[in-house]
């Protein structure tokens, strides 16, 4: 049965509208208006449309905040991605870890970002579960009240390069580089982090679980049901995303289905600096990367134990060439 984690006021939430121009070398977005609730967000999030797809003034809705995690484990990436249900949208897809940005830190989404991977994005091993440190700061431990937290073990969450174009929020540019886009069905302005975790090797029999709010009557509520932990692994190899997804229990990885899956619009394609797709099906995903889908396969020990062997020997060659 699913755990209650915690419970909150969704009126608590407060963001601001945006005034966003772009051009075709770089963007500018800043606050306009009177903070908004939750639900007066909502009602503003209505499909637009932009005839010049590189240059246009716009007002928007709101900011959202999307990780693209690269999960490293075992000498092998990972991208990650979570199950949710838009209850806003009526459907059900596979996103990036992602949240609205509050009216407090429109101009630092980075801090929202790396909280909602604190959020979304639980790591369990039998002594219990595992906090994070961004660069040299603790990550919050959301659910500290319902769960056990380690302290002798941490995951480290990392920034990694960016995007090309710049993206100011008013006159101060985000130094980490977001990509960004806005999404014309929401009317909404979305920047993406591309971040890696590190799980420290001494944790052991790991397990990945997915928690994300839902609005509950007047409520927000997350929970946690082990049946479907909802959060998948898409391995990455030289660079490249694989078309296989996987949920990962006890050190084991198992198996996902792909068959009607369908990924969040951050997936879809891009162009200039507009998305205009609510979602995109994985083999047109799968298509338009042209990747090949394979049958799903959990790596072997035998395999587990060359990945190991040759990470050793990289490391033992990296050290003769010092």
């Amino acid at each position: 049965m699913p755990r209650t984690l915690i419970r909150k006021n969704p009126s608590n939430f407060k963001t601001l509208p945006l005034h966003v121009e772009a051009t075709a070398e770089g963007l500018v977005y800043q606050s306009i208006g009177m903070p908004l609730n939750f639900a007066q967000t909502q009602q503003r999030r209505r499909a637009i449309q932009l005839p010049d797809k590189q240059r246009f003034v716009v007002e928007l809705a709101n900011l959202g905040v999307s990780v693209r995690l690269t999960l490293h484990w075992q000498h092998r990436d990972y991208w990650v991605l979570v199950r949710q249900r838009r209850q806003d949208r009526g459907d059900v897809v596979l996103k990036l870890i992602s949240g609205y940005v509050p009216a407090q830190e429109l101009n630092l989404p980075l801090h929202t970002a790396v909280q909602e991977v604190a959020e979304e994005c639980l790591l369990e091993t039998p002594e219990g579960w595992l906090s994070g440190r961004f660069h040299e700061t603790w990550l919050p431990a959301p659910y500290a009240s319902a769960l056990h937290y380690r302290e002798d073990l941490a995951f480290v969450l990392a920034p990694q390069s960016g995007a090309a174009r710049p993206v100011h929020c008013a006159n101060l540019m985000l130094l980490e580089r977001p990509r960004a886009y806005v999404h014309l069905p929401t009317a909404s302005l979305q920047l993406i982090y591309d971040m890696r975790l590190q799980v420290p090797k001494e944790a052991k029999k790991l397990s990945l679980f997915h928690v994300d709010e839902r609005l509950e009557g007047d409520q927000l509520v997350a929970r946690l049901n082990r049946k479907r932990p909802d959060l998948y692994l898409m391995p990455v190899q030289d660079g490249q995303p694989q078309a296989e997804l996987y949920t990962l229990k006890k050190d084991e990885l198992v198996p996902a289905s792909t068959r009607g899956v369908h990924l969040a619009e951050s997936f879809a394609l891009q162009e200039g600096w507009v998305v205009a797709d609510e979602r995109i099906r994985w083999k047109d995903w799968v298509k338009q990367q042209g990747l090949v889908e394979r049958k799903a396969t959990p790596a072997t020990h035998l395999q587990r134990f060359g990945d190991k062997a040759r990470a050793l020997l990289e490391r033992a060659r990296t050290s003769l060439q010092k």
